[in-house]
């Protein structure tokens, strides 16, 4: 069995929807021992706080307390949910400049007190905020990375686990590029335990799959989501304390976060997700897997709009 480290201090900065439920689920999961919860609205912070207190007889022993960025210090991982909500009608990329402000702001305190904690991005548009934080804080790509495409590769696989009536843990593909309009599912590699889809289809006499609905189906999903309650959350949050026990664990799991890249598939200087081993050092390593020539071009038009729009940030 893989011991936890003794002592785990995780801080939340940014205290809305995303950042309240990331911060139950962790304290619910018993990764951490220490929460601190910053947002700019301390009041909102310290109800978030007392609220998840009361709930100390439910869980492993665990301090949530508000805090301020010098709080911050000694982290393993920092987590930053701040910025503006997506509205309906709202694509990710449109709240980069609210978004982007907000970071510039955050970064010096950040780099101030965490300079050797792991800062996972979780505001979007997560691609380009994590570029801009990994470029302002000059941290190590490995220690500054983004939740990406974890989620949608989540929702990926949940619609292909129901199309097959299987557990979506035995269905085996991923998202990868941008965490939003550009992303690209990659159904080359796409197998159940091990046998190609459209084998798959055969040996259960499935129907025929439209691969473009659901890829579409899955690339809008957040809109349908807060088209009808105003935001999404709980998953997020989940997928974020999973990224988390990666880090915490050692576990060497692949996840496709969102980091630097430096020539897979031909793509430089920009940040987007791929699926990279996850441990104890942040996000370690990219592994390149064969893709239809299809997907890679698919790929490099994502990286392409990316590189544009962190251009139009500035960077």
């Amino acid at each position: 069995m893989v011991a936890f480290r003794r002592g785990v201090k995780i801080a939340i900065i940014g205290l809305g929807q995303v950042g309240a439920s990331t911060a139950f689920a962790i304290m619910a999961s018993g990764i951490a021992s220490e929460l601190v919860l910053i947002d700019i609205n301390r009041e909102k912070a310290e109800g978030e706080a007392m609220d998840l207190g009361d709930a100390a007889a439910f869980t492993k022993p665990i301090n949530v307390y508000e805090g301020t960025y010098a709080d911050c210090q000694g982290a393993q991982i920092v987590i930053f949910t701040a910025g503006a909500n997506q509205k309906p009608g709202e694509t990710r990329l449109d709240l980069m400049e609210k978004n982007v402000t907000i970071l510039k702001q955050a970064m010096p305190q950040l780099v101030k007190y965490c300079e050797k904690s792991i800062l996972i991005m979780v505001t979007n548009p997560v691609d380009v905020l994590t570029y801009i934080a990994l470029k302002t804080s000059e941290l190590p790509p490995n220690q500054v990375f983004g939740s990406g495409t974890v989620l949608d590769t989540s929702r990926f696989k949940a619609a292909l686990a129901q199309h097959c009536q299987v557990d979506p843990r035995n269905v085996h593909t991923y998202i990868v590029g941008e965490h939003g309009d550009s992303e690209v599912a990659l159904w080359s590699s796409a197998n159940i335990a091990g046998v190609s889809l459209d084998d798959f289809f055969q040996l259960r006499g499935l129907a025929p799959l439209n691969r473009e609905q659901l890829a579409e189906q899955v690339k809008t999903a957040a809109y349908e989501i807060i088209q009808r309650k105003g935001a999404t959350y709980y998953a997020v949050a989940l997928s974020i304390k999973r990224i988390c026990e990666a880090v915490l664990r050692d576990e060497n799991s692949i996840l496709t976060v969102s980091g630097l890249v430096k020539g897979s598939y031909g793509i430089e200087d920009c940040c987007l997700s791929l699926p990279c081993i996850v441990n104890g050092l942040g996000r370690a390593e990219t592994v390149v897997l064969p893709l239809s020539v299809e997907e890679e071009d698919a790929l490099r038009r994502s990286a392409k709009l990316l590189k544009d729009i962190i251009k139009q940030a500035g960077f």
